[in-house]
């Protein structure tokens, strides 16, 4: 198996980037990635920690992040698994990146920057709506926001209907997992009514 090593080996395989992929780099929002961003229900965010790294979803039933300042958006964390994955990871180390994902289009775009996790009340109450609130929020300083080639989300004809393959369940996985020891039909048929009276 042959490896890469060296970083100008690496630039001397792939050329330099297209003036295009350089000029679309912003340092903040400006109007047209905000009204994009503010499109987006749902988006992947990138954590790295002593641990490794994570990757988790986050959606939300209107823009799945806010704006506080050009330079610094805030993404409430909603009721999940209670892992805290992504939330260890900002406490011990800052540095995440954002995909925010519009269905139909094949473009994303994409956020690097830092993070903290905040408790801080007012913000909170910013998030308060119809008697939920999130225990805490995640507050991202931007380094830069740029879009993405379209040519992934194209090979992957991730927004093709006739494209859909099936797939297991999670109780499916759960019943693999623990060798039969969770009845993996009982929890799929559970977890939609439970996901319906938890989702926030």
């Amino acid at each position: 198996m042959s490896y890469i090593t060296d970083i100008a080996e690496l630039e001397e395989l792939y050329g330099t980037p297209g003036r295009a992929s350089l000029d679309k780099v912003a340092t903040h929002m400006t109007p047209l990635y905000r009204k994009w961003i503010m499109t987006s229900r749902l988006c992947m965010l990138s954590t790295v920690g002593p641990e490794g790294t994570d990757c988790s979803p986050r959606g939300d039933d209107g823009p799945v992040v806010t704006e506080l300042d050009p330079k610094t958006l805030a993404m409430p964390d909603w009721r999940g698994n209670n892992r805290m994955d992504s939330l260890r990871n900002i406490v011990a180390d800052g540095r995440v990146s954002l995909m925010f994902l519009v269905p139909g289009s094949n473009n994303v775009v994409r956020v690097n920057g830092t993070a903290k996790v905040s408790v801080d009340a007012d913000l909170i109450a910013q998030f308060s709506d119809r008697g939920r609130a999130p225990r805490s929020v995640i507050v991202i300083k931007i380094a830069e926001i740029y879009s993405q080639c379209a040519r992934a989300l194209l090979r992957a004809q991730i927004w093709d209907a006739d494209a859909r393959p099936e797939v297991p369940t999670v109780g499916d996985i759960l019943h693999e997992m623990t060798s039969g020891d969770i009845d993996g039909a009982t929890y799929d048929a559970e977890w939609v009514p439970r996901a319906a009276k938890t989702m926030w």
